[in-house]
């Protein structure tokens, strides 16, 4: 562990050791490449249960890196990002003996493991894209964002953000090909389909070849109403008929009104249709306050905890055990360089709560520093059997330095 956590500290201490970005313009063709440089330090405290964790105290940490490409040709553009990982292999699972091993759904065949599992390089992006003045045309591994709501975004399907994540510039990419057209001024139809994976035993978890029979396709349609943005979602979700609804807006000039949600049709027989939704409210003050508030509901979710199951589904969205669930979060702008974030999840089935704390500091017009701390509140678990889902979470602390190039 000691040789990783030097290299990190060189990364904090001589920024100077990486190189200026390389931009090239053209009549008709433009080339950009940037970097991301940064390096994790990870303070946990998980639950004394030997039978969930396998260390219920962890110091670890890692260095990582982006690479990243942007090309244009007339109406055709690239991008690729590659990451580059060092990490202590604890770091994958946090200690614990149930934590989802397999990363996001897509092939294993851009993934590589080595230096005796500790070193990690995977393509994060790669595609291409072809845009006219109305129709815009990506094929290949790209990011996805279908969210509206903020925290619990059910319908954000691929690659979803966890509530308690402050950092999102970069989002993972699933492999998959999408259309987007612009049929009215404030109107458009978006098409995509997502290359579906089986598990297996493998860097990611993932299999390298698809498995074309659970493959995803989907439809978004949406148009702008006075002030506010509506869209009709339809898709066939790892073989599940799904139907959906999302919406954002401002009413009163002053309150930010967000919502999502769809019903989902299993594909097993035996299994009962699940609905999933979540509304939210906020409102950023002139101080640079903000508030967000959000409810979510899931009825596939565990009404008593003696229900909880530690087993994934094939619902990637399903990041929470319960039924009903509270968000109330904050963020202000300390100082032009100093930004606080705060966000309170409470759990109505077992009355636990996790409390996140996030600052970033600006250091540079290059580089910043992070700090987060994870606060669980509920019980915690006994021989194996979880009392409360946020109480079996870890005490976590963390410290990041990012260095952009």
């Amino acid at each position: 562990m000691l040789p990783r956590f030097s290299l990190m500290l060189l990364l904090l201490w001589f920024p100077a050791i990486t190189q200026a970005f390389y931009q090239w313009q053209g009549d008709d063709a433009a080339l950009e490449l940037r970097g991301l440089v940064s390096g994790l330090g990870l303070a946990l405290n998980n639950a004394n249960d030997e039978l969930l964790f396998f260390d219920d105290k962890l110091i670890t940490g890692g260095v990582s890196g982006r690479l990243m490409l942007d090309a244009n040709v007339s109406s055709l553009s690239f991008e690729a990002h590659a990451v580059q990982s060092v990490i202590d292999k604890k770091l994958r699972t946090g200690g614990s003996r149930f934590s989802l091993q397999s990363g996001v759904e897509r092939s294993d065949a851009l993934h590589w493991r080595f230096a005796n599992e500790h070193a990690d390089l995977f393509i994060d992006r790669l595609n291409m894209q072809y845009s006219t003045d109305r129709m815009t045309v990506k094929v290949g591994r790209q990011a996805i964002n279908l969210a509206s709501t903020f925290y619990f975004t059910p319908n954000d399907f691929f690659a979803p953000f966890a509530a308690q994540t402050f950092f999102r510039q970069y989002k993972s990419g699933v492999d998959a090909a999408r259309l987007d057209w612009q049929w009215g001024e404030f109107s458009q139809l978006s098409l995509m389909t997502v290359v579906n994976y089986k598990r297996e035993v493998s860097n990611t978890g993932w299999s390298n070849r698809p498995d074309w029979g659970g493959t995803s396709y989907l439809a978004r349609a949406s148009t702008l109403f006075d002030t506010f943005e509506w869209a009709a979602v339809a898709a066939k979700i790892n073989g599940d008929d799904v139907i959906g609804l999302d919406f954002q807006g401002e009413m009163f000039e002053w309150l930010g009104v967000r919502g999502e949600g769809h019903i989902r049709f299993p594909d097993e027989q035996g299994e009962s249709r699940d609905v999933k939704f979540s509304l939210g409210l906020e409102h950023r003050w002139e101080s640079t306050l903000t508030l967000r508030l959000e409810q979510f509901y899931q009825r596939s979710g565990a009404t008593d905890e003696a229900d909880y199951n530690l087993i994934p589904t094939t619902d990637s969205s399903s990041l929470y055990l319960a039924r009903n669930y509270t968000a109330l979060g904050a963020s202000y702008e300390i100082t032009p360089l100093l930004l606080a974030d705060a966000v309170w999840l409470f759990n109505h089935q077992d009355s636990s709560s996790l409390l996140a704390l996030y600052s970033s500091y600006s250091l540079s017009d290059e580089s910043e520093l992070s700090m987060g701390l994870n606060i669980p509140i509920g019980d915690r678990p006994e021989n194996g059997v979880l009392n409360s889902e946020f109480g079996s979470y870890s005490q976590s602390f963390s410290i990041e330095y990012r260095l952009y190039f």
